[in-house]
């Protein structure tokens, strides 16, 4: 049995936002106001960064039943960051490491919860190290979130289910609207993910509305420009239609990416800011085959889709902030909570402890073995695996026929400890 640790908290978010990590902040906000050991539950601005910067929010502050329209609000509603933390053997006396540790103190922060994927778990281990090596008492727990589902060491990430249905239910209906005329046509539709295919992937759950992708195209396998273009001709004389997927990582045999746009700009880790993969590819078969092809870019949509959330999505992303508050009350630190499903037909999924490391910087990538031979389709070990996740819909509040979403304060702390 740990001792009882009695102290503040901060929870903060991180990264590319979903619809549904305001629903894992719910989580740790309300477990974190209920719990004697947390003396007082601060949100920090815009990730790590309102930490350094000492932007902090009074979630004690905020009215109940704001703070219950959380789990329906989309985005990062406490704000987001993509800052890297350098190593803490890299930095002076009066860096990064130092304005953490000082804020810490100022407000005795004991619990701190980071919400984000693979680089925000990278944050979230170098703060739990540094925290060990000086000596400073406070429990470190990050919480999975990432729309690409590329975050190892759990089965699934809180917010891919709901990214997945509104890419899946945007498919069929494209696929609807692709049918009307009885000219021929291609839509090219085109979906984030850039080294890991699970939301291009997602797109075959369609199939099931009997309007779903003809082709749909992974970054994990290397793309060939010409065996393309004969896929979508093959398609294409057959049906006079021709509905493709396309992930906007998909790279050729020598790692270059396909699309134009790949360095338009980069973030703070580095990562190419992709996008325009669509209209490239659709310019290469109009030039090609001379059709009629439309493309589609579902951009930001696909991630803040917050009216067509999975309802188990929801529920796990709060469950998950509810389970790191009392994991870390129990003495847990240095983890990171993972949804473990349980074996057997029925879906069951509970959440568990994983070390960070095995988390940060680390990727997960579509499993060769459910993609089918010819790299332009998923297999259906793939839609097995993603179809329990997009299950249940949501009683959304709304006004005047809109969402009804939280409408924090966001007040300044009142009493630090100096």
């Amino acid at each position: 049995m740990s001792k009882t640790l009695v102290g503040a908290c901060i929870f903060a978010q991180s990264g590319g936002p979903t619809a549904v990590i305001n629903a894992s902040a719910y989580g740790v906000i309300k477990t974190a106001i209920d719990a004697p050991e947390i003396t007082h539950v601060y949100g920090a601005a815009n990730g790590i960064v309102g930490v350094i910067n000492d932007v902090l929010y009074d979630m004690n502050a905020e009215d109940a039943y704001e703070l219950s329209l959380l789990p329906y609000t989309p985005s990062s509603e406490l704000g987001s960051c993509r800052y890297k933390l350098k190593d803490p053997r890299e930095v002076g006396a009066d860096g990064d490491y130092a304005k953490i540790l000082n804020i810490f103190r100022k407000y005795d922060v004991r619990y701190f919860f980071y919400n984000g994927g693979n680089d925000s778990m990278d944050t979230c281990a170098k703060i739990s190290r540094y925290f060990a090596e000086v000596g400073y008492e406070c429990r470190v727990l990050g919480i999975p979130k990432t729309i690409d589902n590329d975050l190892c060491g759990t089965d699934h990430s809180p917010g891919y289910g709901s990214a997945a249905k509104y890419i899946a239910t945007s498919v069929a209906e494209i696929h609807k609207d692709n049918n009307v005329y009885d000219t021929g046509s291609v839509a090219i539709v085109e979906t984030m993910g850039r080294h890991a295919g699970w939301l291009a992937g997602s797109a075959a759950l369609a199939r099931l509305t009997g309007a779903g992708a003809d082709l749909i195209y992974l970054p994990e396998i290397a793309f060939d420009m010409e065996k393309f273009v004969d896929s979508v001709k093959s398609v294409y004389d057959i049906k006079k239609k021709c509905l493709v997927v396309v992930s906007e990582g998909i790279s050729y045999a020598d790692g270059s990416f396909v699309s134009e746009a790949k360095t338009s700009a980069s973030d703070g880790f580095m990562h190419a800011q992709l996008g325009g993969l669509a209209a490239v590819l659709a310019d290469v078969v109009k030039q090609r085959l001379g059709v009629k092809v439309r493309g589609i870019e579902l951009s930001l949509l696909q991630r803040c889709g917050a009216h067509i959330a999975s309802k188990r999505d929801i529920d796990e992303a709060q469950a998950a902030g509810e389970f790191a508050v009392r994991a870390a009350i129990n003495g847990e630190s240095g983890k990171m909570v993972s949804l473990r499903r349980a074996a057997g037909e029925a879906y069951e999924c509970g959440c568990e402890l994983q070390p960070i490391e095995a988390a940060a910087n680390n990727e997960k990538k579509v499993p060769r073995e459910w993609i089918n031979a010819d790299g332009n389709d998923v297999t259906q070990e793939f839609i097995d695996y993603a179809l329990p996740l997009i299950q249940g819909e949501t009683e959304r509040p709304t006004e005047n026929g809109l969402p009804r979403f939280a409408r924090l304060k966001k007040l300044p702390p009142k009493n630090t400890m100096v």
